[in-house]
């Protein structure tokens, strides 16, 4: 372990969370002086008292000692603080299930996505041409990813890292603002801390989101219909035209902040 680095965390976490040294010696059951002791790096915390360290802030042990948290960008610690917590039901046999979120129930899953007795009471139901892995049905709303219509069932597999995302393919994100959308993404968290979302639909404007403002990520891997498409997919909705489309809001973005800080008086 880095002895510098666990006191600098240590340190990082308690101001983190607004609190004195007394105050969070009190929360962990402990004195004030050994507090301030490993901050200073006189003392190191045993894993008992670091796993109650990292849960007040809702990291885990392995970040807490392996990450410099005060260089951490806020979608990625939204990322690491979410990493292997999603809330699943399993069978008899205990394969996962797929949990359906129908459109009537989005606003509830917003609060319940953590909950396992709302998880609980989700419809749920097997597509055995699916391998092994945890996924999520969602009933999809609106027309801004025709040709798949409203009332579509899209499957999505869980993304575990945000970073993974692969420009233009289709995700399901589950977001503060936004509530649950289902869109082409294109990743510019590592530049921006930026996700662009494209519809199929080119009716519908493409737009950017914070990478942290995501709760859940999901991968769309099938869909399911009452309802067949008419016509085949238009040209102009290759991942190619998206990628420009995309490229060209990020040039619009940019030339605003150019002429807002220009016009900002000296």
């Amino acid at each position: 372990m880095s002895q510098v680095k666990i006191n600098e965390n240590i340190r990082f976490l308690r101001k983190e969370l607004g609190l004195t040294q007394d105050q969070f010696a009190q929360k962990l059951e402990i004195k004030r002086s050994l507090v301030g002791a490993y901050e200073e790096g006189r003392a190191e915390p045993r894993l008992e008292l670091l796993q109650k360290m990292a849960a007040l802030g809702g990291y885990s042990v392995d970040l807490l000692i392996g990450k410099d948290l005060s260089q951490m960008k806020p979608y990625e610690k939204k990322a690491l603080q979410g990493k292997d917590v999603v809330v699943v039901t399993v069978d008899e046999h205990s394969r996962n299930n797929i949990e359906l979120v129908p459109v009537r129930a989005a606003a509830g899953y917003l609060n319940g996505y953590a909950d396992p007795e709302y998880i609980k009471e989700l419809p749920r139901f097997k597509l055995p041409i699916l391998k092994q892995g945890t996924y999520r049905a969602f009933e999809i709303s609106g027309d801004s990813m025709l040709p798949i219509l409203p009332g579509t069932i899209v499957v999505g597999e869980w993304v575990e890292d945000i970073n993974s995302i692969k420009n233009g393919k289709p995700y399901i994100l589950v977001t503060n603002r936004e509530g649950i959308v289902f869109k082409r993404v294109f990743n510019y968290l590592q530049e921006s801390g930026k996700l662009f979302l494209v519809s199929d639909n080119r009716q519908y404007a493409p737009y950017q989101i914070d990478g942290a403002d995501v709760i859940e990520l999901w991968s769309a891997k099938a869909y399911i219909s009452v309802d067949f498409p008419d016509g085949q997919t238009s040209p102009e909705m290759s991942v190619e035209h998206l990628a420009n489309v995309v490229m060209n809001l990020k040039q619009e973005i940019q030339t605003l902040k150019s002429q807002s800080i220009k016009k900002k008086p000296s």
